[in-house]
């Protein structure tokens, strides 16, 4: 059985004792917290698209750690003109735990 879930903006597709980062949340590390968003339930071959979202549906995970991803580099360079620029970023992660499916 897995759901396809709206987190933060994004979509995942995630199934019960399943690890998965997502974009910073407001949570603290420990905390249990609620997503209502549920696009779509498929369990063996019975799937329930909604429209566009299921009400009954909801997923409870919990907050396990918040993290930082790899740095990124972004170079800017014009030839022959001695334009150089380089810049960084580390994006913001939290790690959570899918601990249960509601239907």
């Amino acid at each position: 059985m897995y759901v396809i879930v709206e987190i933060a903006g994004q979509q995942f597709k995630v199934k019960k004792d399943q690890t998965i980062f997502v974009h910073r949340l407001d949570a603290k590390e420990g905390e249990q917290i609620e997503f209502t968003k549920v696009l779509l339930t498929a369990n063996d071959k019975d799937i329930n698209v909604g429209t566009p979202i299921i009400e009954s549906a909801k997923i409870t995970a919990k907050v396990i750690s918040h993290e930082r991803g790899d740095k990124v580099k972004i170079f800017k360079k014009k030839r022959r003109k001695g334009y150089r620029k380089l810049n960084g970023h580390r994006q913001d992660f939290t790690k959570i735990l899918i601990e249960d499916i509601t239907l």
